[in-house]
């Protein structure tokens, strides 16, 4: 079975705008940040990609509608949201119901994310590799975590991690 790559949504693979309001699939304008297509195309090949959003006001189906505005819908295998996992992101349990739903263990599956307190910490605390998607940061990160300055690094180090 492919090992499992879980992405976070706002400003990992889509850009949250900070000056629109309500759900994303329903803005004027979304963009995919710097590099997601050719990262996702990349990885789809030798992992399955799911989004693991801390969205609460979109449904699964608005959240792939806004992934499918940017054409990286057909790379996604699924979403995890508020919405089916009855948990909010930033916590061991968001992680371990991914795992459960997945019947993947933890070592099989890596989280990506910009945001070091609700996307790697919980899932570094579940046993997932992490990749802390952070340019500007400079708080120290988990010694488990590898840390990567864009999307665009991104496949070349979980390669040579061999996951």
């Amino acid at each position: 079975m492919k090992p499992v790559i879980l992405f976070d949504w706002g400003d990992t693979l889509m850009i949250d705008n900070p000056n629109m309001s309500g759900k994303m699939c329903d803005w004027p304008r979304v963009e995919a940040v710097n590099c997601a297509l050719q990262t996702l195309q990349t990885l789809s090949r030798t992992h399955r990609i799911f989004v693991a959003t801390n969205a609460q006001d979109s449904a699964v189906d608005e959240i792939a509608a806004a992934f499918k505005r940017v054409n990286l819908d057909s790379y996604i295998e699924g979403y995890f949201c508020y919405q089916n996992l009855g948990i909010g992101k930033g916590s061991r349990v968001f992680f371990d119901r991914i795992l459960a739903q997945l019947n993947m263990a933890a070592n099989q599956v890596s989280m990506v994310g910009d945001n070091l307190d609700n996307d790697i910490l919980p899932a570094v605390e579940a046993g997932l590799n992490t990749y802390w998607l952070n340019a500007d940061d400079h708080r120290v990160c988990p010694v488990s975590t590898v840390r990567v300055h864009c999307l665009s690094s991104l496949t070349k180090t979980i390669k040579s991690n061999k996951l």
